[in-house]
């Protein structure tokens, strides 16, 4: 859980340098099509990063031998990260409650970019 809190960290501070999200430049940024097309390209970065993530997972359990394809994997894996996932019916017995802890840090990474993309939005509002 601590390898994905800090991929996360770096995946959001790798998305605010490359895409120049500071606040002073945000600030100066009208609501306009520019600011959408950075919030857009914010976005897909963040899909990225949560994709990403979720292959992370799919290795792991690629790895531990409790998968047998990679398309398996992946699909349990993204199931499980966005919450929607069934832990008990694929991993076996000594790994269910690894599912069951990707399902939580899916949530709160999710909720985290929901965070980072609402804060950055909120910086081209005029005050």
């Amino acid at each position: 859980m601590l390898v994905m809190t800090v991929v996360h960290a770096l995946g959001l501070t790798a998305i605010s340098k490359v895409l120049k999200l500071r606040k002073d430049r945000l600030k100066e940024m009208s609501f306009s099509f520019r600011s959408i097309s950075l919030l857009s390209a914010t976005g897909l970065l963040l899909l990225s990063l949560h994709t990403f993530e979720i292959a992370i997972f799919a290795g792991f359990y690629l790895l531990i031998d409790a998968m047998g394809t990679v398309e398996e994997a992946l699909y349990y894996s993204a199931s499980n990260y966005a919450t929607l996932g069934r832990t008990d019916d694929y991993l076996p017995p000594d790994w269910r409650l690894i599912g069951a802890l990707e399902a939580l840090i899916g949530f709160l990474l999710i909720g985290w970019s929901t965070a980072f993309i609402v804060s950055k939005s909120n910086r081209l509002m005029p005050d």
